[in-house]
């Protein structure tokens, strides 16, 4: 219990005292740590298997919106969701650990709301 609230502590203070802020999810994504890369990008590594986010990743993105390109070999996905432009990328780093990376510009802005909310779909939605 403590843990949770010194996430959401740091968290609600994090925006007062620097200008970028880095995002943490934790909680949220199965105790996973993810972290903002960029200023439209979430990223993480889990140990989950490659298939199985690859198949939460297309299960995810066609929910969301339409899916413009997809390959499997080089975890690239692309999709229109929610008047926003969507890449999700896994990358297999060892056996055991894949990375997740998602990306979300709405009218070349970032739209970082839409990207954790993919990124926690697709982790938590491995089966």
């Amino acid at each position: 219990m403590n843990r949770c609230f010194a996430v959401i502590l740091v968290l609600c203070f994090l925006p007062l005292i620097c200008g970028c802020v880095p995002l943490i999810i934790g909680a949220a994504a199965g105790g996973m740590g993810a972290y903002a890369v960029s200023k439209d990008t979430v990223q993480g590594d889990t140990d989950k298997n490659y298939e199985a986010l690859w198949g939460s990743a297309l299960r995810v993105a066609s929910a969301y919106g339409t899916i413009q390109q997809e390959n499997a070999s080089t975890g690239y996905i692309e999709l229109g969701a929610q008047s926003s432009k969507v890449w999700i990328k896994l990358v297999r780093l060892t056996q055991a650990t894949t990375r997740v990376r998602v990306s979300a510009r709405k009218y070349h802005f970032p739209n970082m709301e839409l990207a954790q909310d993919i990124f926690v779909k697709i982790i938590t939605g491995v089966r």
